[in-house]
């Protein structure tokens, strides 16, 4: 098959022929139809945020695309059906603390790196093999829409964020990052899943002034400015704030994370699953005093729980979720160089990037 491969970092991708992956008992082989291509995957490639990758790989995280072949535990999938490949793929011998790789893009830790030797290679390639569960049946669609479905893998990492908050309906929710490639997709997210409003803080007024032209009223955009940004939080949502949820990326500072972060209210809860802290700089300082005494909950969540994908969509299938105001650009397999270009241009709000191989 046709693959496009990173041999080592820093070079450029090349697409030639490698061996078609075989099928073994507890996996669907797919046919790939799209597959996003991320702002930062450039960084990536280019070694820059030090993702765990066994090289040479074909690189590549999530797809849409049609069952090929299936194994024998398989008892609903069917070849020619359209799927969701979900990339975070993990191991099946500890479900209490499983070791994860996210296929194509990065390990975590010895055992993610180990998962890699089978379930390495990614989506930017004719054919992608991945266990059985993570291959979710998306129901019939327009081929030419394919690419528009591939929001469902950017939308699904805010959506993990949001369910581990155990968001309700009614409640209100502030993004930090809200102006970001996540950020923008975790305000669509959180208003479909009946969010009452959904303040949005950031730095770049065109980006907040889009988010209102998009949502209206559900949404109160705030401007950082590093002074009392706090107070301007709070004083910005129609009521108390509920839950923050923090996807700001590793280049932004601890600042504007604590300042949403001590927005929330007494009994509130705090995610974290930007990245933030990851190419280093200062830890983020949260007063003891002030998590007891108010009773908040802070967790990390990294991706998003299996059922999410079910689930996710369901909110798309409603039109609760509205994929359409995703913005899509495709490129064939033998330009991914302009796919990894065009990702990084820096229109990253509702705006998605595509191959087609």
């Amino acid at each position: 098959m046709k693959a496009a491969v990173l041999e080592e970092f820093g070079k450029p991708l090349a697409v030639h022929e490698i061996p078609a992956p075989t099928l073994g008992t507890g996996e669907v082989l797919v046919d790939v139809v799209a597959a996003p291509v991320l702002p930062y995957a450039a960084e990536v490639f280019r070694g820059e945020r030090n993702y765990q990758l066994t090289l040479p790989v074909v690189p590549g995280a999530g797809a849409i695309g049609r069952v090929r072949e299936t194994g024998p535990d398989a008892t609903r999938l069917a070849p020619g059906d359209w799927v969701l490949c979900d990339p975070v793929i993990r191991s099946r011998d500890d479900t209490l603390t499983p070791d994860i790789t996210l296929q194509g893009l990065s390990g975590r830790g010895e055992g993610g790196l180990f998962l890699q030797r089978h379930f390495g290679h990614g989506a930017y390639a004719e054919q992608l093999r991945v266990p059985t569960e993570n291959a979710i049946p998306l129901g019939p669609i327009d081929p030419a829409d394919a690419g528009r479905w591939t929001a469902l893998t950017l939308c699904l990492v805010p959506y993990g964020g949001l369910l581990a908050a155990g968001l309700r309906p009614g409640e209100t929710v502030l993004v930090s990052g809200a102006t970001g490639n996540f950020g923008s997709a975790g305000v669509a997210v959180a208003l479909a899943m009946g969010a009452a409003c959904v303040v949005a803080p950031g730095r770049n007024e065109a980006a907040l002034d889009d988010l209102e032209r998009r949502f209206g009223s559900r949404v109160r955009t705030v401007r950082l400015t590093g002074d009392g940004d706090t107070d301007r939080l709070r004083a910005t949502a129609p009521g108390p704030i509920d839950v923050v949820l923090d996807l700001l990326p590793p280049s932004a500072s601890t600042a504007p994370v604590r300042a949403a972060a001590m927005a929330v209210r007494e009994y509130g809860r705090i995610v974290l699953m930007g990245g933030v802290g990851m190419l280093g700089g200062d830890d983020l300082a949260l007063p003891y005093p002030w998590l007891m005494r108010n009773s908040v909950t802070v967790r990390g969540q990294w991706m998003q729980p299996r059922t999410a994908n079910a689930s996710m969509i369901a909110l798309a299938r409603s039109g609760l979720l509205d994929l359409g105001q995703f913005a899509v650009t495709e490129f064939g397999l033998d330009d991914i160089g302009g796919a990894l270009d065009h990702a990084a241009s820096g229109r990253t709000r509702f705006a998605l990037t595509v191959v087609r191989p």
